[in-house]
Formats: structure tokens, sequence, C-alpha cells
């Protein structure tokens, strides 16, 4: 039987309706899916942590350098050329080992210049000496005049004088002729040797670099025992006692740790660093260790305010009305609490005063976190939470 044309407009018709209906319920579904996800991301994920008691011993590692002992450069105290030079980069040298020799034959002229004048003084000086004494003489028998005899005395006086200055003339082209050789001030090694055989070298300034500028012709280290110089925080400062012991470490020795002696602090601060120069002392008979080191050192101190908290310095807020924290109360809405901030270090800042141990305070809270705020608590993924802090829940 054949269908009739009012039969399949009824199907079709049912069809459609059909159809829209389960558009218009996806359509709801969707809408509210939506709605559920939009509500839920607008209350924003934290993560908890409680306060930490400050430890009992505060520790912290600062960069410093390696000095030695004794550290000199040795400059020439003639000008001449290099005749030869004795001790190289690394040799051990006592005090008045010979370095380096210079060829000055300028300062031998002025030398054997000296020599000859004070022989000619001397000879003015022998004969003025022996006519005073004739007039002398004669004044006893009062062959001649007072006066005659006291000219005779005078000339010998000033001849004698002149004696004298020529000397001393000689005395210093005689000690100038010694620095010609150029010897180790102490007892050391020398960590540079910058001559070489025919360099030209002048009085007090060494040879001339290429820049024009005078550099020293050797440098001796004393390195039996080291300095270390480490710049110390104004914050930090008070674990400066004359009983400290750093424990310090160097890139050479990697599995090896060393220990210096705390030896004095500069007592000022560094305007524009807010650092103290800190000096401490490192036995080195083994010669180990070598100037100009840089090292990783490790300071260990009873901590005075042991009584504190601590937070981690990302939980800080930063506002108008000063430094807050972000808490949570117990139905999980924020509440900002003002605290008084201590010390503050890279990573956790001592708060003296406005939390409890007990306060539930969100760890680097968001910027656009409002007082009264709804928010989830969440727990970081694995190996997330480096601050050390217990989280709290």
């Amino acid at each position: 039987m054949a269908t009739s044309p009012k039969l399949i407009a009824v199907a079709g018709g049912c069809i459609l309706a059909l159809y829209v209906g389960f558009i218009v319920v996806e359509k709801t579904h969707a809408a509210a899916t939506l709605a559920a996800e939009t509500d839920a991301n607008a209350i924003p994920d934290v993560s908890l942590i409680t306060p930490r008691q400050s430890p009992s011993k505060v520790a912290l590692t600062l960069p410093g350098t390696i000095d030695a002992w004794y550290q000199a450069p040795i400059y020439p105290q003639v000008s001449g050329y290099v005749k030869m030079w004795y001790k190289d980069y690394g040799a051990h040298v006592k005090a008045g080992d010979a370095l380096a020799e210079i060829n000055a034959p300028a300062l031998d002229a002025q030398y054997a210049q000296a020599k000859a004048d004070l022989a000619s003084v001397m000879a003015k000086y022998n004969l003025a000496s022996v006519t005073a004494e004739r007039w002398r003489a004669m004044g006893r028998s009062q062959s001649v005049s007072g006066q005659s005899v006291s000219v005779s005395n005078a000339n010998e006086q000033s001849a004698k004088a002149e004696v004298d200055a020529a000397r001393r003339n000689v005395d210093h082209f005689e000690a100038l002729e010694k620095f010609k050789t150029i010897v180790a001030p102490f007892d050391g090694v020398v960590t540079a040797r910058s001559v070489s055989v025919g360099d030209y070298v002048s009085s007090g300034g060494g040879n001339l670099n290429a820049t024009g500028g005078a550099s020293e012709l050797f440098t001796v280290a004393d390195t039996h025992r080291l300095r270390l110089f480490v710049s110390v925080p104004e914050v930090f400062a008070y674990v400066l006692q004359p009983d400290l012991t750093a424990e310090v470490s160097v890139p050479q020795y990697p599995d090896r740790k060393f220990t210096a002696q705390f030896l004095t602090t500069a007592r000022g601060f560094d305007p524009n660093t807010r650092t103290a120069i800190t000096e401490f002392t490192m036995d080195n008979a083994n010669q180990e260790l070598w100037p100009g080191t840089f090292a990783s050192v490790a300071l260990k101190a009873n901590n005075e305010h042991s009584h504190l908290y601590e937070l981690p310095s990302s939980a800080l807020v930063f506002q108008e009305k000063g430094m807050q924290v972000a808490t949570l109360t117990s139905d999980s809405h924020v509440h900002y609490k003002h605290v008084v901030v201590g010390r503050m270090a890279d990573s956790s800042t001592e708060i003296q005063g406005g939390i409890t141990p007990e306060d539930r305070i969100i760890d680097n809270p968001p910027a656009d976190l409002l007082e009264g705020d709804k928010v989830n608590v969440v727990q970081p993924e694995r190996g997330y939470n480096q601050s050390g802090f217990g989280d709290s829940k």
C-alpha cells in the first residue's frame, strides 16, 4: 500500500522536532558547563605554608677571594737594560735571592764621577789641613795675627764639609749600584715576571707596556699562609665574632673543604654594596692553594633571633600600608595581616611580629587577590615546593 504524503509530512515534522530539541538540550548543557567552569576558574588556586621557627644556627654562603699572606710587586730603582733574569714563574725564592740584573752604564759613569769628586775634595782638604796646622803653629809663637789663623781654620772646616758631602754622594751612588741586582724581599714564590733580556726599565716605574704605563718587573708572594677576603652583608654582620670559623670550597678541589679563621673586619660598610670587608686566615703549608683563587665561603654562627619565625620571601605582600601576608580563614577566605619584618635573606625572611604558628599563609599570592576573596587550596606538585616550609591543609 502506498504511503500517503500526509503521513510522510508528519514523520518529517517529528524528526525535525526531535533534532531541534536535541540541539536546545545540548546548548543548555554546554552553557551550564561553561558557567560552572567559569565560576570555578574565578576562584584562584593557592598553596599554603606555615611559619617555620628560625634555626638555632644561622648559615650563609658568600663568595670570597684568596690572597697571599704577603705580596710585593717589585720595581727597579735604577734605569737601564735588563742584562739577565734568573727566576721565572713559579720559582721558589729566599729573601735576597737575585731575580734579575740590570745593565746601567749611565749610573756606572755617575758613580765613577762621584768617586773622582771625592778624591778631588779630599786632596783639597789635606792641603787645607796642612796649611791650617802651620798657621796655628805660627799663631802660638805670635808670628801671625789671630785673624789669619781663624781664616785658615775656617778654610780647613769648609774643605772637610766638602769631603763629607762628596762622601755622601758616593754612598748614594754605591747604594744605587746595589739596586742593579733585583732581589726577592722575602721567602716566597714568583707569581709574575714582566721583563725579558734587553728590556729597558726606568727608575721606580718598571718597563713600559703598550699603553705607555709602567708595570712591575716581578711579583713575589709569600703563600705559607693565606688571607681570605669576604664581603659580609650588613644584616649578617652580627656573625663576625672572634671565634668564627669558615668552611672554604675552591673550584680546583671540588671534593675538599678547607678551614679559615676569622682575623678582622673593616668595621665599616661600603655604602654602595652595604657590605663589610672581612678577613680570614688560612694555613697553606703544602702550597696547595694559590693567590687569586675564587672561594665559596660557608659561615655558621649562633642565631640570636632563634625565637622568631621565618617565611619564604615569596609570601610577603608589599602594600602602601606596609608589609603584609595573606592568610586563609577557616571558611577559605583571604585575610591580610600586617607583619613586622626582620632580617631578609635571598629565600626567607624573619618575621618579628604579626603572625602565629597556627596561621595558614598563602605562598606567592596572586597580585589581584583581595581581602575576603574565596580561594581553592591545592597541593603543589612533587618537587615544586623548594622553600623548605611545611604545607598547611
